[in-house]
């Protein structure tokens, strides 16, 4: 299979539809053999009955991972990777904030062998910026970039770890992910920290990028466990 595109989501049943058949649009359009995954993190509306109304073509399998209870997007994140199948595995968040047409080029950068993961960054130099987010959240995600790099040890030439829409090599992302203990947002970083102590090639690169404002995340009520996280990340990385 050529490439397995997992979408996490939570209260999403506005958005997933589409998200799917966007996804599933992508890899019809180049022609390739794909799977579109997405992980129901125990949502309260009918988000999967929406994803499974999704047209998908001839193409491409859809499947929907369903959760009773809210897991955490990271723990949504890896069932979706653990049971992907492709060469090349993407995830991206609901919400279809960059277009899937900016992954190409990495895609193909994978595929030769020349990384194993690449990231998309919002403060990459050639980033457009079609609508941010609000000024208040802004700040906390440059707060929270120095916090990572003070404490968990993130090399500071990566510009945006929380960014949600990374590509990876398949078998890296399954070996990563299954060693993966946090199940909350800050499993990113330690995805990263894990790939860059196992010698894994990693590149940033621009995208245009459009804010969702009907974000789940809610950075205030979220602030103490991300800190308890961070300290996570920085035992793992020194453990490592």
């Amino acid at each position: 299979m050529d490439i397995s595109i997992v979408i996490p989501a939570y209260n999403e049943e506005n958005k997933i539809k589409r998200d799917v058949e966007e996804a599933a649009h992508f890899l019809n359009q180049h022609h390739m053999n794909g799977e579109v995954i997405m992980v129901d993190d125990g949502s309260k509306d009918h988000t999967s009955s929406e994803a499974s109304k999704a047209v998908t073509g001839p193409l491409v399998e859809s499947r929907i991972i369903r959760f009773e209870i809210n897991r955490g997007k990271g723990f949504a994140v890896k069932a979706g990777i653990m049971s992907s199948q492709g060469e090349i595995v993407l995830f991206a968040d609901s919400g279809t904030c960059i277009p899937y047409e900016n992954a190409l080029p990495y895609i193909k950068k994978i595929r030769k062998g020349d990384i194993d993961i690449a990231l998309a960054s919002r403060y990459a130099k050639k980033t457009i910026i079609r609508r941010n987010r609000p000024l208040p959240r802004r700040i906390l995600s440059r707060l929270f970039h120095w916090a990572a790099v003070l404490i968990a040890g993130l090399p500071k030439n990566i510009t945006d770890s929380q960014c949600g829409f990374k590509i990876y090599n398949g078998d890296v992302s399954r070996k990563l992910f299954s060693q993966c203990l946090l199940s909350g947002f800050l499993f990113d970083l330690e995805i990263l920290i894990r790939a860059l102590n196992q010698g894994h090639s990693i590149m940033e690169f621009p995208v245009e990028w459009t804010c969702d404002l009907d974000s789940r995340l809610r950075p205030a009520s979220e602030a103490k466990q991300v800190l308890k996280d961070l300290f996570k990340v920085r035992k793992i990385a020194k453990r490592e």
